[in-house]
């Protein structure tokens, strides 16, 4: 199950602007079955709503950031997905999000869809300089930039694989999930015990009756 929110549309049934929705329409329970239910979620909200901008990413930052931040013993990491086709014009709120999450078990993948200049998004990568906010620089670099049309020519058609372009979205979470783990002090859990696929039948004792004849 995974949790799915848009940003930047109108909702109905007044038009309100939102950068914090969820995709399925539920807010007591945005989680999506599976790929294919986000995917599903997806298409039926743009039924719905009206996409609308600016392009604001603080606000699902700081949503995640919430669950992150009750959960911080190692037990779970969380990921959060941005895909988006828009220039970010909330820039140092999302400078200031970031460097508060960086010290929470969360990682964030921006992915940028179509022909937008993504020089923020770069910036946010944090992989030649640090993240910083009203002087805080970010704790760990929690950012993956990709852009999707590196993978893909204009008509759609894939000039590398999808397999290397999900490599490259995944590059970077395990040092970032060690990182965390490292530097709160986290060790391994014991090791689950060994995989069986299935359990060998029981074998119970044949009972036998002795049957007289007459």
């Amino acid at each position: 199950m995974f949790p799915a929110l848009g940003f930047g549309a109108k909702l109905p049934p007044d038009g309100r602007v939102s950068h914090e929705f969820p995709l399925n329409g539920n807010p007591q329970n945005p989680y999506c079955n599976g790929i294919d239910g986000v995917l599903e979620a997806y298409y039926q909200s743009l039924k719905s709503v009206r996409l609308y901008g600016p392009t604001h990413f603080s606000p699902v930052i700081n949503h995640v950031a919430r669950y992150a931040s009750a959960i911080t013993d190692g037990s779970q990491y969380f990921i959060l997905l941005i895909i988006s086709d828009g220039v970010i014009t909330d820039m140092a709120q999302t400078k200031e999000s970031i460097v508060n999450a960086a010290s929470l078990p969360m990682s964030i993948i921006i992915v940028g869809v179509g022909p937008a200049e993504f020089d923020e998004m770069i910036e946010l990568d944090g992989d030649e300089e640090r993240i910083s906010s009203q002087g805080r620089y970010a704790e760990r670099d929690i950012v993956q930039f990709v852009p999707f049309r590196d993978y893909i020519d204009r008509r759609g058609n894939h000039i590398l694989s999808m397999a290397r372009l999900a490599k490259e979205v995944l590059a970077e979470i395990p040092d970032q999930f060690l990182s965390y783990m490292r530097t709160r002090g986290i060790k391994p859990g014991p090791l689950p015990p060994p995989y069986t696929s299935c359990p060998p039948p029981a074998i119970h004792p044949l009972h036998t009756r002795r049957v007289s004849r007459i």
